[in-house]
């Protein structure tokens, strides 16, 4: 995914299907400075993580 439509999907109130490792996930926060973004799986925001934007998919 690239960092413009991460930032939109992020940004949008609406929820939008994107899966890292094949599990669906919110994204919280975009970091431009080096193109990793904060998610955490669907209902368990306990286990927040960073990765690389190019690792998520939008369905």
């Amino acid at each position: 995914m690239d960092k413009q439509r991460a930032k939109q999907i992020a940004d949008s109130p609406v929820m939008v299907n994107v899966t890292y490792n094949d599990t669906a996930v919110y994204i919280q926060h975009v970091s431009e400075e080096n193109d990793t973004v904060r998610i955490y799986p669907l209902g368990q925001p306990e286990n927040e993580q960073n990765v690389s934007m190019s690792r998520l998919v939008e369905n």
